[in-house]
């Protein structure tokens, strides 16, 4: 089974990466070759395209069943903006997915997405169009994990993870390893499927088993009317 990660080179796609090797090594899509190796090394597969570019998806899509996609503005506005990375090229990247008969698209996305008035909509309204997204993502037909986590650190993880149903956490912050090892454990139990899953730090140590607390979150897939 193929699995493709998106956003590869991002620190939260590095994350995912490392925790699917070595035993589900994964295809990548880059813009940079050079840069891709240096970061992710020779352990990966990886094709060259761009989600703003939807002719430069279909080769890297052809056998995948399943992506991860981390990608996100760093800029916030201009030709690489919110509107272009996180809404236009998840949308892109959707649609060549459907297209390309992949099963499962695992999208990483952020709490407070349906709060218009939030400080972060002031960085080219990134929450907005990352709610957008989502809501295509949903209505794709794919099945869909969506994952929100809170303020994004770079500790070691391993730390208790909170989870909750979707536009119920708030605040809170997680460490990015701890993103990746729910995105994985939504990609290995079926209970993930067609959820919307936030996430925060909690506050100890012990970790209760993410696969029940999965199973207990509603699916949010639409339901199909005649």
């Amino acid at each position: 089974m193929s699995v493709l990660v998106v956003g590869a080179t991002g620190l939260t796609g590095q994350q995912i990466v490392k925790q699917l090797l070595p035993e589900t090594p994964p295809r990548v899509l880059v813009r940079d070759a050079t840069k891709a190796r240096e970061v992710l090394g020779n352990s990966v597969e990886l094709f060259v395209g761009d989600v703003l570019q939807p002719a430069t998806l279909g080769p890297t899509l052809a056998g995948v069943k399943t992506i991860f996609c981390a990608t996100g503005t760093r800029t916030g506005f201009g030709a690489n903006g919110a509107q272009q990375v996180d809404y236009e090229g998840t949308v892109n990247l959707v649609d060549a997915a459907r297209s390309a008969g992949v099963e499962h698209f695992i999208l990483v996305s952020s709490l407070c997405v349906s709060r218009i008035l939030h400080p972060l909509n002031l960085f080219g309204g990134v929450l907005i169009f990352k709610k957008r997204a989502e809501e295509h993502l949903i209505r794709s037909g794919l099945l869909f994990t969506i994952v929100r986590p809170g303020g994004l650190k770079d500790g070691p993880g391993g730390a208790e993870v909170v989870i909750s149903p979707a536009d119920t956490l708030f605040e809170g912050s997680i460490d990015r390893a701890d993103v990746a090892r729910v995105c994985l454990e939504a990609f290995q139990n079926l209970e993930g499927r067609d959820k919307i899953v936030e996430i925060v730090r909690g506050p100890g140590s012990a970790q209760p088993s993410l696969k029940s607390q999965l199973a207990q979150l509603p699916s949010v897939r639409p339901r199909v009317t005649s």
